[in-house]
């Protein structure tokens, strides 16, 4: 991700937002939850299935794991999809827990698809370095406030999407029996706690700036928690987290006086000197 990529992520964001809320406005909310199960069923599958994978393939023989299967698309013979028999083996468990949470709409369904996608969202995802990453979380701080504080579309939206695009709490109130947090609030600023890790494994250390980061994240988050319930009312939870992963970090970075070291790690460069390493080390081989 580039500098320019996360100053547009919060833009791109806010028009996604509007775009349902717009929907759930003048289309009908059933019709709308229909089309985004079906949507979701489908994203499902894959995201529990890569979520399994590395436990399956490990009790499946090698070729399953290795031998590529293309299928191609009929009449349209140009699109085809490479998969191996363990994928498929990892997808029959998770068509069926989809098919009784499409079913069923069960709060326990939804939480664990969204630790599916947010494991799979945290995994693909890279920042590249911590300025593209301060530049990410500096401007979704900004979006979250607006979009929760001074309007009513984030609140609605996050109430008529029923979809696992959030983590539901059961609460002892009849009034509002959930408590939610949105998957953004944790894939976004995760990705930036493994941005850490990332840089931790670079220098060949204990993961001292995970734990820091890591430790941030969770202050951010009890702290969201103890003032939504305070005030009994939805909070930008991203208000409290970015202010602890950056905060906590930033001190234990000036404490160590690993500044510069931390704002020129740039990924990129380190994976192509790593896979230049290797290669190395295999023609001495």
């Amino acid at each position: 991700m580039s500098n320019e990529h996360a100053m547009r992520f919060p833009l791109v964001g806010s028009a996604m937002l509007l775009s349902l809320f717009l929907l759930f406005k003048f289309l009908s909310k059933d019709l709308v939850n229909a089309v985004l199960t079906c949507y979701f069923f489908v994203l499902g599958i894959v995201a529990l299935s890569a979520t399994l994978l590395p436990s399956i393939r490990r009790f499946l023989p090698k070729h399953w794991n290795e031998d590529l299967i293309i299928w191609r698309f009929p009449y349209f013979r140009s699109l085809e999809i490479e998969f191996t028999r363990s994928q498929i083996v990892a997808a029959i468990p998770g068509t069926f827990f989809c098919a009784w949470y499409a079913s069923r709409k069960h709060w326990l369904a939804n939480n664990i698809l969204g630790f599916a996608f947010c494991i799979q969202g945290i995994e693909m995802l890279s920042l590249g370095s911590f300025k593209t990453g301060a530049i990410l979380l500096a401007g979704l701080f900004v979006y979250d406030i607006f979009w929760v504080f001074f309007t009513p579309v984030m609140v609605s939206v996050a109430k008529s999407f029923d979809a696992p695009i959030k983590l539901l709490f059961p609460t002892a109130d009849s009034a509002r029996p959930f408590s939610m947090l949105g998957l953004g609030d944790i894939v976004i600023p995760g990705i930036f706690v493994a941005l850490a890790l990332r840089f931790d494994v670079s220098r060949g250390k204990e993961s001292q700036y995970f734990k820091s980061a890591f430790l941030g994240y969770t202050a951010g988050l009890v702290l969201t928690i103890i003032v939504m319930n305070w005030f009994q009312a939805a909070q930008p939870a991203l208000l409290y987290i970015v202010p602890g992963v950056i905060g906590f970090l930033a001190v234990h970075c000036i404490w160590n006086s690993d500044v510069k070291q931390l704002l020129e790690f740039d990924e990129s460069k380190t994976s192509t000197s790593e896979d230049g390493e290797s290669k190395s080390s295999k023609k001495e081989e």
